[in-house]
């Protein structure tokens, strides 16, 4: 059976069996997308199902003449990672989480991951200040690993306002990520 047909299948019947099977599809591609985010295995897990609950729930709205099921299905995932990054949870978590840390900057044997996910800590940092728009553009480019001709039908926007949004927010985060190095 094809996407196509679960599709189908959940739309007119409310079909169990092909729910699971459209699920099991696109599972692993939404908890990694979401993972690559957040870091945290346990949150992702939690996302990917709320993700994927939200996709059933909404599953009737989706007309496969206006883009592809993944295009969709990936706005859900965007649009929900960008509502946590802005809710009080995450807030709250992020100040916890601060008062717990211990001082590493006296250890000197950092290892290469450490390395790269504070950095994509402090982007995502810096990425969830944006506007939504300029926060689904970065997400599904660095994240989802989006073309901005993927993007641009994702959001129902053009092309060259997608390109031009993610080339200011770029530059704007790497200036950012150079004064944070300074002010070290």
């Amino acid at each position: 059976m094809t996407e196509k047909a679960w599709i189908r299948k959940v739309q007119r019947k409310g079909d169990e069996r092909a729910a699971n099977e459209l699920v099991k599809f696109y599972y692993q591609q939404i908890y990694s997308f979401v993972y690559r985010q957040t870091f945290d295995k346990e949150l992702s897990l939690d996302l990917t199902q709320e993700i994927f609950i939200g996709m059933l729930k909404s599953i009737q709205g989706f007309d496969p003449a206006r883009g592809s099921f993944k295009s969709w299905l990936y706005r859900i995932a965007t649009n929900h990672v960008v509502d946590y990054f802005r809710s009080r949870t995450y807030k709250y978590e992020r100040i916890v989480d601060s008062m717990e840390e211990v001082d590493v900057l006296d250890q000197h044997d950092f290892t290469l991951e450490l390395e790269y996910r504070e950095v994509i800590e402090k982007a995502s940092a810096f990425v969830n200040k944006l506007d939504a728009f300029s926060q689904q553009v970065i997400r599904l480019k660095l994240f989802a690993e989006h073309t901005f001709q993927e993007i641009a039908s994702l959001l129902e926007k053009p092309e060259s306002s997608v390109k031009t949004r993610y080339y200011s927010v770029m530059k704007k985060l790497k200036e950012w990520m150079e004064a944070e190095r300074i002010e070290r």
